[in-house]
Protein backbone atom coordinates (compact mmCIF):
# COMPACT_ATOMS: atom_id res chain seq x y z
CA UNK A 1 0.00 0.00 0.00
CA UNK A 2 1.42 3.72 -0.79
CA UNK A 3 1.40 6.40 0.96
CA UNK A 4 1.45 9.95 0.51
CA UNK A 5 2.05 12.93 2.63
CA UNK A 6 -0.12 15.92 2.98
CA UNK A 7 1.72 19.64 3.74
CA UNK A 8 -0.45 21.18 6.44
CA UNK A 9 -2.08 23.74 3.84
CA UNK A 10 -3.45 20.53 2.44
CA UNK A 11 -4.27 19.15 5.32
CA UNK A 12 -6.04 21.95 6.76
CA UNK A 13 -7.92 22.11 2.83
CA UNK A 14 -8.95 19.11 3.21
CA UNK A 15 -10.41 19.88 6.63
CA UNK A 16 -12.21 22.83 5.22
CA UNK A 17 -10.60 26.01 6.40
CA UNK A 18 -10.74 29.67 4.53
CA UNK A 19 -7.67 30.84 2.85
CA UNK A 20 -8.09 33.51 5.58
CA UNK A 21 -7.95 30.71 8.30
CA UNK A 22 -5.46 28.73 7.06
CA UNK A 23 -3.02 32.36 6.78
CA UNK A 24 -3.84 32.82 10.15
CA UNK A 25 -2.99 29.30 11.37
CA UNK A 26 0.37 29.55 9.37
CA UNK A 27 1.43 32.54 11.53
CA UNK A 28 0.71 31.50 14.51
CA UNK A 29 2.13 27.73 13.35
CA UNK A 30 5.45 29.54 12.95
CA UNK A 31 5.85 31.56 15.85
CA UNK A 32 4.27 34.70 14.15
CA UNK A 33 7.76 35.39 12.08
CA UNK A 34 6.48 34.64 8.81
CA UNK A 35 3.14 37.38 8.93
CA UNK A 36 5.31 40.02 11.20
CA UNK A 37 6.21 43.11 9.55
CA UNK A 38 8.51 44.37 12.56
CA UNK A 39 12.01 45.22 11.90
CA UNK A 40 14.97 45.68 14.61
CA UNK A 41 16.11 49.12 12.94
CA UNK A 42 12.94 51.59 14.19
CA UNK A 43 14.88 54.55 12.64
CA UNK A 44 13.04 55.91 9.68
CA UNK A 45 15.13 55.19 6.58
CA UNK A 46 15.40 57.18 3.14
CA UNK A 47 13.12 55.52 0.46
CA UNK A 48 13.42 56.44 -3.17
CA UNK A 49 10.89 57.26 -5.55
CA UNK A 50 11.66 53.87 -6.88
CA UNK A 51 10.97 51.97 -3.20
CA UNK A 52 14.12 51.93 -2.39
CA UNK A 53 14.50 51.99 1.42
CA UNK A 54 18.26 52.45 2.93
CA UNK A 55 20.25 54.37 5.40
CA UNK A 56 23.27 55.39 2.88
CA UNK A 57 23.79 58.47 1.67
CA UNK A 58 21.89 60.45 4.03
CA UNK A 59 23.60 62.20 7.41
CA UNK A 60 21.38 63.74 10.57
CA UNK A 61 18.36 63.84 12.20
CA UNK A 62 15.33 62.54 9.30
CA UNK A 63 12.51 63.20 12.24
CA UNK A 64 11.87 65.45 15.43
CA UNK A 65 14.31 68.27 14.70
CA UNK A 66 14.71 68.02 10.85
CA UNK A 67 18.37 68.56 10.07
CA UNK A 68 20.05 66.20 7.29
CA UNK A 69 21.76 66.17 4.44
CA UNK A 70 21.58 63.87 1.30
CA UNK A 71 24.50 62.89 -1.22
CA UNK A 72 23.55 63.35 -4.51
CA UNK A 73 26.77 61.04 -5.80
CA UNK A 74 25.60 58.22 -3.65
CA UNK A 75 23.47 55.99 -5.81
CA UNK A 76 20.20 55.87 -3.94
CA UNK A 77 20.20 59.29 -4.19
CA UNK A 78 21.73 60.56 -7.68
CA UNK A 79 18.62 60.45 -9.43
CA UNK A 80 17.65 63.80 -7.80
CA UNK A 81 19.60 65.35 -9.69
CA UNK A 82 17.24 65.08 -12.85
CA UNK A 83 14.78 67.50 -13.01
CA UNK A 84 11.20 66.08 -12.23
CA UNK A 85 12.52 63.24 -9.89
CA UNK A 86 11.81 63.02 -6.27
CA UNK A 87 12.45 60.74 -3.31
CA UNK A 88 11.00 59.93 0.14
CA UNK A 89 13.49 59.83 3.04
CA UNK A 90 11.85 59.58 6.94
CA UNK A 91 8.45 61.91 7.17
CA UNK A 92 9.60 64.18 3.92
CA UNK A 93 9.45 63.99 0.52
CA UNK A 94 11.86 65.64 -1.60
CA UNK A 95 11.51 66.58 -5.30
CA UNK A 96 13.23 68.18 -7.94
CA UNK A 97 11.17 70.51 -9.40
CA UNK A 98 11.60 71.81 -12.72
CA UNK A 99 15.59 72.96 -11.34
CA UNK A 100 14.87 73.79 -7.56
CA UNK A 101 14.65 71.42 -5.07
CA UNK A 102 11.79 71.12 -2.69
CA UNK A 103 11.51 69.95 0.48
CA UNK A 104 7.44 69.48 2.09
CA UNK A 105 5.85 67.02 4.74
CA UNK A 106 4.78 63.47 3.07
CA UNK A 107 1.71 62.98 5.18
CA UNK A 108 -1.42 64.83 3.39
CA UNK A 109 -3.22 67.31 5.58
CA UNK A 110 -6.40 65.64 4.92
CA UNK A 111 -6.31 61.57 6.28
CA UNK A 112 -2.02 61.28 6.07
CA UNK A 113 -1.54 59.59 3.25
CA UNK A 114 1.91 59.41 1.39
CA UNK A 115 1.48 62.18 -1.36
CA UNK A 116 3.53 62.53 -4.82
CA UNK A 117 5.21 64.64 -6.57
CA UNK A 118 3.90 65.34 -10.40
CA UNK A 119 6.81 67.24 -12.90
CA UNK A 120 3.99 67.44 -15.70
CA UNK A 121 2.00 69.66 -13.52
CA UNK A 122 4.71 70.98 -10.60
CA UNK A 123 2.84 69.72 -7.94
CA UNK A 124 2.27 67.58 -5.25
CA UNK A 125 -1.05 64.69 -5.48
CA UNK A 126 -2.24 63.07 -2.74
CA UNK A 127 -3.31 59.20 -4.58
CA UNK A 128 -6.24 59.09 -2.04
CA UNK A 129 -8.36 62.10 -2.08
CA UNK A 130 -6.85 64.05 -4.65
CA UNK A 131 -6.07 66.90 -2.80
CA UNK A 132 -2.91 68.73 -4.54
CA UNK A 133 -0.81 71.11 -2.92
CA UNK A 134 1.55 73.38 -4.53
CA UNK A 135 5.71 73.52 -4.20
CA UNK A 136 5.60 76.37 -1.43
CA UNK A 137 3.13 73.69 0.34
CA UNK A 138 0.02 75.12 -0.52
CA UNK A 139 -3.25 73.24 -0.76
CA UNK A 140 -4.64 73.83 -4.70
CA UNK A 141 -7.14 71.56 -4.71
CA UNK A 142 -9.09 70.39 -1.77
CA UNK A 143 -10.53 67.68 0.38
CA UNK A 144 -7.49 68.87 2.23
CA UNK A 145 -7.41 72.24 3.78
CA UNK A 146 -4.09 72.83 5.83
CA UNK A 147 -0.85 73.17 3.87
CA UNK A 148 2.22 70.91 4.03
CA UNK A 149 5.20 71.82 5.90
CA UNK A 150 7.89 72.96 4.41
CA UNK A 151 11.76 72.21 4.52
CA UNK A 152 14.53 74.83 3.69
CA UNK A 153 16.74 73.27 1.05
CA UNK A 154 20.33 74.22 0.43
CA UNK A 155 22.91 72.50 -2.31
CA UNK A 156 26.27 72.19 -0.82
CA UNK A 157 29.62 70.99 -2.30
CA UNK A 158 29.58 72.56 -5.82
CA UNK A 159 25.72 70.62 -6.18
CA UNK A 160 26.59 67.14 -4.87
CA UNK A 161 25.01 67.75 -1.14
CA UNK A 162 21.84 68.60 -0.32
CA UNK A 163 20.86 70.02 3.10
CA UNK A 164 17.50 69.58 4.46
CA UNK A 165 16.65 71.36 7.63
CA UNK A 166 14.17 72.89 9.40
Amino acid sequence: METSQLSRGQFLKQLGMSSAALMSFYCLGTGLTSCSSSSDDPTPSPTTGGGTNTNSGVTGTTSGAIDFTIDLTNSNFVKLKTEGEFTYVGDIIIANAKGTFVALSKVCTHQGTTINYRSGTNDFLCPNHGSQFKTDGTVSKDPATKALAVYKTELLNSGNSLKIKA
